[in-house]
């Protein structure tokens, strides 16, 4: 059995899962508090989503700086966690995966149980991160190795237990739809992790590139598309954020893109554009452009070599699977002596 915690904000987190859950020989069981979702194989528990310290009760969220959230005597969090206990000590996992929370992998290692964290571009040399990193037995980086030192602040630290399995969706195995690209037509990809993004802005940069067709597949407009595949595939130039999950399903369809970050802690999306754009797989920008400057992006944007193979091998999700049934596989249960109290 293998735990797979699911980060709740955004759908990139629990993207990530069920591609590599459907890729896992063993059962995998669900832990978030997000509602379980369509198509999931395995069990699922839906975890308490109440938290306390966020209507101002509770205090010292981060423990003097050491982790993320965990606000005093926060009935949520409790409840929470010891929802993932009680399962941990009934179903005994050989592996707990983190998509990802420094807290659920310190509470599953300190029951004895292997984590493997998902990673995340950025800055993440705090000591949350290092803490989490540190008790990990396996960090899974959704890139490829030649761009992770580029990519993550610190990476060669963690290089001795860090798989680069590169980009993954759920698209990657889907054969790219018939139709030619659409000439002038230009997708906007837009997540539901928060954006400031606003609808008026789409109409002033639609306004500024004439030429071109734009279309809004996000929730800025309100019409969300929960299957983008073919709009995707016959786009002339898809405009993004930069999450990892939303890059992963551009380059499954090979077009090419105006990356746009949406902040993000730990400068996240803002150091994934910056990457994508120095090595010429995107087009990035540190903010949404002003109006006139989309008929120049948008030109440099269709001129770009497809270059998404160096980001996304077409099979991360297994590559990711059979590293965490390695680790399965290699700690299997040993018997030891209790050591001496110090």
């Amino acid at each position: 059995m293998i735990g797979y915690y699911v980060h709740h904000v955004g759908l990139g987190h629990l993207q990530q899962a069920r591609c590599i859950a459907a890729r896992l020989n063993d059962d995998v069981t669900g832990l978030s508090s997000l509602p379980r979702p369509a198509g999931w194989l395995g069990d699922w528990i839906q975890l308490c989503a109440e938290d306390a310290g966020e209507s101002g009760r509770g205090g010292d969220p981060t423990a003097g700086g050491q982790l993320h959230w965990a606000p005093l005597r926060d009935g949520g969090l409790r409840t929470r966690m010891g929802e993932i206990a009680a399962w941990v000590v009934r179903y005994d996992p050989s592996v707990l995966v983190a998509d990802v929370s420094v807290e659920v992998t310190a509470l599953a290692r300190l029951m004895g149980v292997p984590v493997a964290c998902m990673m995340l571009p950025g800055a993440r040399n705090d000591a949350a991160h290092r803490l989490g990193w540190s008790l990990a037995d396996l960090l899974l980086a959704p890139w490829p190795d030649t761009l992770s030192t580029q990519l993550l602040t610190g990476a060669q630290e963690w290089a001795t237990k860090t798989r680069h399995v590169g980009a993954f969706s759920r698209f990657d195995e889907r054969q790219r739809v018939a139709r030619p690209v659409e000439a002038r037509t230009v997708v906007v990809l837009q997540g539901r992790g928060g954006s400031s993004l606003r609808e008026r802005d789409l109409h002033e940069a639609a306004a500024a590139a004439p030429c071109w067709r734009w279309s809004d597949l996000g929730s800025t407009s309100g019409r969300w598309v929960d299957d983008p595949w073919p709009t995707l595939c016959t786009a002339e130039v898809v405009v993004t954020h930069g999450g990892l999950n939303a890059l992963a399903e551009v380059a499954a369809a090979g077009r090419p893109a105006v990356v746009v970050p949406a902040p993000r802690p730990h400068r996240e999306q803002v150091t994934t554009a910056r990457v994508l754009g120095s090595n010429k797989i995107a087009i990035a920008v540190p903010r949404w452009p002003d109006p006139g400057e989309w008929p120049a992006l948008l030109g440099a944007a269709s001129r770009l070599e497809d270059r998404w193979p160096s980001w996304s091998f077409g099979d991360g999700a297994r590559r990711a699977a059979a590293a965490i049934e390695s680790l399965a596989a290699r700690t299997e249960r040993t018997y030891l002596p209790c050591a001496s109290p110090s």
